[in-house]
């Protein structure tokens, strides 16, 4: 019987995965490199999607301490998050000036013996290779397509037409719906810029709208990347709205909206 890939890559979410990546991966704390290792991997906990570095605990030049043993759903209100469904001990590191509690993990795992799992927010900054990485690790199994559509797309809400563009740009994004990226010509809604900003791995810094609809301001409706990394160079200065928040029609088929984390809860 086949499988969609999408189920299989879902099915085991609630194990703990790894894999090798063969990349260099260095991490940067008080202006000097802590971390550097061409052995590192990515590593899955129970019940996450994104993925965090580890790397063999000789890779990391400084003081590693094992602070306290964790159980499984145990959690740190400082430093890394413990894995939810996995048995070790939590990593305090010291170096470069600097004291990053709980900043790593060593699971209880034979397949992982050795390797430290690292807090991706403990640190100043991280290289893949030569190039600077924000946001979390990049996953092998994840990626973008960006391609340029004549696809006729209207977006509402309350009745109330916020786009409509027949030169949309349609980012592909493994596991996530399409999102369309419209000039922003084609925006008949007031946008207000907002404070608001988040990184991506794959496309970078997201700056947010927010959006006048029926008298009232929507909080970060819509986000625009102004300098995208390469894989989402396409979509520069293009702005695309949450299809969880808004109607979407395409050549005139009403979508209905996606389910995700970003979903605003169940429509009334």
């Amino acid at each position: 019987m086949s499988s969609q890939m999408g189920a299989l890559l879902a099915s085991g979410l609630n194990e703990l995965r790894y894999e090798p990546i063969g990349k260099r991966i260095r991490a940067v704390l008080g202006g000097g490199t802590v971390v550097d290792s061409t052995r590192a991997v990515l590593v899955w906990e129970p019940r996450r999607i994104v993925p965090s570095y580890a790397v063999p605990a000789g890779d990391i030049r400084g003081e590693v301490a094992l602070a306290a043993t964790a159980g499984p759903d145990d959690t740190r209100e400082a430093g890394v998050q413990v894995p939810a469904l996995s048995e070790g001990q939590v990593v305090d590191v010291r170096a470069g000036g600097q004291d990053r509690p709980g900043a790593g993990f060593r699971l209880a795992d034979p397949g992982l013996a050795g390797y430290i799992v690292l807090d991706f927010g403990a640190f100043d900054g991280w290289l893949e290779e030569d190039e600077p990485n924000v946001g979390h690790p990049r996953d092998p199994f994840h990626r973008i397509d960006v391609l340029a559509s004549s696809r006729r797309v209207r977006l509402e809400l309350d009745g109330q037409v916020l786009a409509e563009s027949s030169r949309p740009m349609l980012l592909f994004e493994t596991m996530l719906p399409v999102r369309y990226y419209l000039p922003r010509e084609d925006i008949r809604a007031e946008l207000s810029p907002s404070d608001t900003r988040t990184y991506c791995a794959y496309k970078g810094q997201a700056s947010y709208w927010s959006v006048a609809v029926g008298g009232r301001m929507v909080p970060d409706m819509a986000w625009t990347y102004q300098e995208p990394l390469h894989d989402a160079a396409q979509v520069r200065g293009l702005t695309a709205f949450f299809d969880e928040r808004v109607d979407v029609v395409v050549d005139g088929e009403r979508h209905e909206r996606p389910i995700t984390p970003w979903s605003p809860g169940p429509r009334t």
